[in-house]
């Protein structure tokens, strides 16, 4: 288990009122990959990230790192995966932007001093040094998406998740995201609906349909296939 970030067994999550979320899901994926989750809306991708980190209870089993996600494992868990939700505003919630990216390493146990260098190396990352001191809710939308990656990238996790990280950015956020993705080593698992994003980072691509993995492969044998793409209810890749 330990040479896989993540492996998945016949995972399966039903909401509470029985509907099905994601049914028999297995997968691995290892060290420095960068995945792209795939699916029309309701597929199950937000469920799997949520699994994967242990805030959606299922049956079956999940190692992140070789450890088994567990009410006993998630304080570790957490710490080797780091989560970025679709909603920014659920990670910013701190006076200043330096508080929200602070707070990770603060809990985390680390000194003033290793807090500090945690959230300068943060914020420089993202290009929101300068915004260290301002309040989140006065960040535009763009600036957001960026800032809650900065709250996960301050605690140095092997493992990173986004939900649709590319909402509310206009094409050159989205350009510079991309190339900040890219950059870093981490792990990335990114579920979107943004082909054209999806295609463009991913060296891996599952496609989700229905709660259940329908195709796992390479952007190109699994994105420009059109059959499959339309069969799904999504486009090509422009």
């Amino acid at each position: 288990m330990s040479t896989a970030a993540l492996k998945i067994v016949n995972y399966s999550y039903h909401y509470p009122d029985g509907t099905v979320a994601l049914e028999n899901i297995s997968l691995t994926i290892r060290h420095g990959e960068r995945v792209v989750i795939i699916g029309p809306n309701g597929a199950g991708k937000s469920s799997l990230l949520l699994g994967m980190a242990g805030f959606a209870r299922g049956e079956g089993q999940i190692w992140v790192d070789g450890v088994e996600v567990g009410k006993k494992t998630l304080k570790t868990i957490r710490r080797v995966i780091g989560c970025c939700l679709e909603n920014p505003d659920d990670q910013l919630f701190m006076p200043t932007l330096r508080d929200d990216v602070g707070f990770g390493p603060l809990n985390m146990g680390l000194s003033a001093e290793q807090i500090q260098e945690r959230v300068d190396q943060a914020l420089s990352a993202v290009g929101l040094l300068a915004q260290a001191d301002r309040p989140p809710h006065h960040l535009s939308a763009g600036q957001k998406r960026v800032a809650a990656l900065a709250t996960v990238l301050s605690m140095d996790p092997k493992i990173l998740t986004f939900d649709e990280p590319d909402g509310s950015l206009d094409p050159r956020q989205r350009n510079g995201l991309i190339e900040l993705l890219t950059g870093l080593e981490q792990t990335l698992i990114i579920a979107t609906c943004n082909m054209k994003f999806a295609y463009a980072i991913g060296d891996r691509v599952i496609l989700i349909d229905g709660g259940q993995i329908v195709a796992d492969g390479t952007p190109d044998g699994v994105m420009l296939d059109p059959m499959l793409m339309v069969e799904h209810g999504l486009e090509l890749p422009s």
